[in-house]
């Protein structure tokens, strides 16, 4: 007899874009609880969840019992308040964009409330919840990961809040994110040096499936798996040095931009710079994750889709085009509407079949 499907949700970085995750899962908690399932909330309906930056917030968010209509809401009602106070083009050569401070309050206040005014640690996760982060102290990735195993005797510890802050420090973004704590032995605690898991795993789908694998000795015919994805886009836009004509004409290379198709001006101004745009580092998070969406594909179906699939794995994620392009520190309401819109147009087209896969019926 094979054994009921472990499920797992999985949600990537994303900044500010994490509006799209938060609005997709607060469609289905919704639909849930208009149809009167006593168990509408997300962490009622998966054994395991995991996230990075943004998807981590969420991920913590979800398991302390917080609903994705209020984690949205915190999102889209503070966008300005986490990215408004952005530094100028000189000063974020020497320091990071933004300051931490109001993202902090707004996450801590929200984690405290859903565990009655005090601050939750990972241990008072309700469902085995893991987020990734980068140790520059080690100089190596980490996975903080709650109590669900009996060798883990570290993370747990760990503040919900510090651990949210400490997977959402994009480099550049944010500093890296430095505290201490008072463990549950009365020991106070280094927590220093840490930054956003999306330099090495934006996308945790894989990571989850192989901690499920080995921490719970599931085999991955019984596994299924749900992956939210915050947006992609593509980066040849042809128009953009049409701005910087002038600066060609000083290099005396204007030369190099008369053919869009053939264009050779990738520099600096290009992938950090201009329009005030980080496209570097989205272009590496972004690249990370389709990359985890091919390797779970091949798992799934084998090369060129020839195997029938082998486990459930689903990917929910939207395009972002000219029309609707979302920097991760993005403050614009329009903008922040026309994500919130994909997510619901991404609901109306899969929700249906996520909720028949993944969630219990009354």
């Amino acid at each position: 007899m094979r054994d009921k499907k472990f499920k797992i949700l999985s949600i990537d970085g994303g900044g500010i874009r994490g509006v799209f995750p938060a609005m997709f899962l607060a469609e289905i908690e919704a639909k849930m609880k208009a149809e009167g399932n006593e168990k509408w909330q997300i962490y009622q309906n998966f054994d395991f969840v995991c996230g990075t930056s943004t998807g981590g917030i969420i991920a913590i968010a979800l398991s302390l019992g917080i609903p994705a209509k209020e984690i949205y809401e915190l999102y889209y009602n503070n966008a300005s308040k986490i990215f408004g106070n952005k530094k100028g083009l000189l000063t974020s050569f020497f320091k990071a964009t933004h300051p931490r401070s109001e993202l902090e309050k707004l996450i801590r206040t929200k984690f405290a409330s859903a565990n009655n005014g005090e601050d939750p640690r990972l241990l008072d996760c309700k469902i085995p919840t893991c987020v990734t982060i980068y140790d520059l102290q080690e100089g190596c990735p980490s996975v903080l990961k709650s109590k669900y195993h009996d060798k883990f005797l570290r993370d747990y510890h760990i503040p919900a809040y510090q651990a949210a802050l400490a997977t959402s420090a994009a480099p550049t973004y944010f500093n890296p994110y430095s505290a201490d704590y008072v463990d549950l032995n009365g020991l106070q605690k280094p927590f220093h040096n840490k930054v956003d898991g999306g330099v090495f795993c934006n996308n945790p789908a894989l990571t989850a499936i192989v901690e499920v694998q080995k921490a719970f000795n599931k085999k991955l015919e019984n596994i299924s798996v749900l992956s939210l994805g915050t947006g992609h886009q593509k980066f040849c836009d042809s128009g953009i040095l049409k701005k910087y004509v002038w600066l060609a004409n000083i290099l005396k290379h204007y030369d190099l931009i008369r053919d869009s198709d053939r264009r050779r001006h990738y520099g600096i101004i290009y992938w950090m710079l201009s329009g005030g745009k980080k496209r570097l580092i989205e272009l590496f998070m972004q690249g990370q994750s389709q990359q985890v969406q091919n390797l779970i594909s091949l798992l799934q179906n084998g090369i060129d889709k020839q195997e029938q699939p082998n486990f459930i794995y689903q990917r929910v994620d939207t395009h972002l085009d000219e029309s609707c392009n979302i920097q991760m520190d993005e403050i614009n309401k329009f903008k922040l509407d026309k994500l919130a819109e994909k997510a619901t147009r991404e609901f109306q087209l899969t929700g249906n079949n996520i909720i028949r896969d993944f969630f219990s019926h009354k």
